[in-house]
């Protein structure tokens, strides 16, 4: 079992504390992640949050099939999209706006440090939105293209063929801007 795993077999059993856990390791990615599926940083955060609420409340049942990780950013990726079902719109920002988050606390800069990897997030930003999910769980998050094909929804074979597509248009997006990524 992987940590979060452990973690949420622990609150499970009633260590209310290992819930923290969990919050404090996985909630700056998930927030990331479900930015670029409802476009909007503080959507994104609410929808951790819900998340995070429906682990607490709901106790689904990890059956650890894959990883914990991945079953978690299933389940957000689940209620973004509930989110979106309900709402009919996604309200679009620029990255710009989204990396001005004034409010102290600026998960953007302390998530991603250097400013190659900023000016890479807001090229990828530009993409379609299930390219730039793609990319953003197989390069920011580590996530295996089973896993990712997990929480997408998709076949290892439709990750596969997405993350080609999305890798070649975001070489097109960087020419395009003239600057060069040495990760790709």
């Amino acid at each position: 079992m992987d940590n979060g795993a452990n973690c949420y077999s622990r609150f499970l059993s009633g260590d209310k504390d290992a819930i923290e856990e969990i919050i404090r390791d996985y909630k700056d990615g998930l927030v990331f992640y479900l930015n670029n599926i409802v476009g909007d940083i503080h959507h994104a955060e609410e929808l951790t949050i819900d998340t995070f609420v429906k682990l607490f409340y709901e106790k689904p049942k990890f059956k650890g099939k894959c990883s914990f990780k991945t079953w978690l950013f299933s389940i957000g990726r689940y209620t973004a999209l509930d989110y979106i079902r309900k709402n009919k719109r996604v309200t679009e920002i620029s990255i710009d706006d989204a990396l001005d988050i004034s409010d102290g606390e600026n998960l953007e800069r302390e998530y991603i440090k250097n400013k190659e990897r900023i000016r890479l997030r807001q090229t990828i930003k530009k993409l379609k939105p299930e390219y730039s999910q793609v990319l953003y769980l197989i390069f920011f998050e580590d996530f295996n293209t089973s896993e990712t094909a997990e929480i997408m929804g998709k076949s290892n074979k439709q990750i596969i063929d997405l993350l080609y597509r999305a890798k070649a248009a975001l070489k097109k997006e960087i020419e395009k801007e003239g600057y060069t990524y040495d990760g790709l």
